[in-house]
């Protein structure tokens, strides 16, 4: 597993200058990420990685939060766990570049992959999972020392790690008061949990959120939701698969269903009056595949004329559609038959590429071979958008001058 930079971006048919961005990948939280971190009162409380009956788990403030380091399917050997079989392995037995920074950029440069955008593992994939911690300081402390931590590996990785800013969600005045502290960090996105309305919140398409969605167009902060970011769906299986189904079935089918649950994020955003009303703000559908998505907007198109006639031109200035190409964006990692269609319906300045390096569907160690597949039959400049430029422009990446 040793393939050149060069022979990546010649297998794209892009130029050997044109830097490789990987819009989604997971960090799998080092053990001391919170505990080397935390002030001295708080040292015993914040997540902590601990041994109970034979394996590394997660605690916090002494409530057991699930495995450490088991959302990897890539062994330390450079091995695929295909199904659940990745299920239980520890930090010994997994790639070091699923916890190491350092060890991740070295697996970058195999792979030609310049830089990548950072999602996170123990509290959620939108930081929802957070909330079952009563205690709204430990809480705010918690998310504060995953922030600091990221800003610190985009700085020891020379700009090649992002992760994206994890909110206080539960605090507008915290929210945009993190919002800023990460920016002036230097910072590129923020992770937005989807199901605030589930806890007792206002739901993201009341004006409650509009003071975060103004400091993150202020800043040009773009929103991402990622899938599985909300407390109905922080499991693998979700409720879709039936229950007589086997596990390895359950998760082949909640895995797929999970994809499209960004779906209703979208159209609640775009019906909700989020897109009209803050007209710069960007948002990203990550890890939702593209396949779906001009199907969905033309339904959305068609449902905006059937089921709300009196609205476009009024509560809406543009069609779903529009609203997509003006402010949203999403990307694709394992579809090959049919990206090109969809880049050429949603528009290629709309789409971008990822890996889901280290999770199940990850496309380790094909990663390039599936992409150029996918993108052979795009226009060179397209393709240049979707694999680099698209991401570069979006969150501000410092491409270095003699990269792109």
């Amino acid at each position: 597993m040793t393939t050149a930079p060069a022979s990546v971006n010649e297998a794209l048919g892009l130029p050997i200058d044109v830097p490789i961005i990987d819009v989604d990948t997971h960090l799998t939280e080092p053990r001391d990420l919170w505990t080397s971190r935390a002030p001295a009162a708080y040292a015993d409380r914040v997540p902590r990685v601990e041994v109970v009956d034979g394996r590394n788990v997660w605690m916090f403030d002494g409530t057991l939060v699930g495995p450490a380091g088991s959302s990897a399917v890539v062994d330390r050997h450079g091995g695929k766990h295909l199904g659940l079989s990745f299920a239980g392995m520890s930090f010994d037995e997994i790639h070091p570049a699923a916890f190491d920074i350092h060890e991740r950029v070295k697996l970058m440069d195999e792979l030609g992959i310049w830089a990548q955008i950072i999602y996170p593992n123990t509290f959620g994939f939108g930081g929802q999972g957070l909330i079952a911690q009563e205690d709204e300081a430990l809480r705010l402390l918690t998310v504060q020392i995953y922030n600091d931590a990221s800003a610190e590996m985009q700085e020891a990785t020379g700009n090649r790690l992002f992760g994206m800013v994890i909110l206080p969600w539960w605090s507008m005045e915290a929210s945009t008061a993190e919002v800023r502290r990460c920016h002036a960090m230097g910072m590129r996105g923020v992770n937005c949990g989807t199901g605030p309305h589930l806890i007792g919140l206002p739901d993201l398409g009341q004006t409650h959120w509009d003071p975060l969605w103004d400091t993150c167009a202020e800043l040009s902060m773009p929103v991402n939701f990622h899938i599985g970011a909300s407390t109905d769906t922080f499991s693998w299986f979700g409720s879709s698969p039936w229950p007589s189904f086997d596990e390895n079935t359950k998760l082949a089918i909640g895995s797929a269903m999970m994809y499209l649950s960004n779906a209703s994020v979208m159209a609640n955003l775009i019906f909700g009056g989020v897109l009209e009303r803050h007209p710069t703000l960007q948002f990203v559908s990550v890890e939702s595949g593209i396949g779906w998505i001009p199907f969905f907007l033309e339904s959305l198109d068609y449902q905006q004329a059937q089921s709300t006639p009196d609205t476009y031109g009024t509560r809406y200035s543009l069609t779903p559609t529009e609203y997509f190409r003006r402010q949203m964006h999403a990307c694709f990692w394992f579809e090959e038959a049919g990206v090109a269609e969809a880049v050429a319906a949603l528009g290629d300045t709309n789409v971008m590429f990822e890996t889901d390096f280290p999770h199940p569907t990850c496309l380790f160690p094909d990663s390039v071979a599936v992409a150029s597949n996918a993108v052979r039959s795009l226009p060179e400049l397209s393709r240049r958008r979707v694999m680099s430029d698209n991401a570069i422009r979006l969150y501000d990446l410092p491409v270095p001058a003699e990269r792109g």
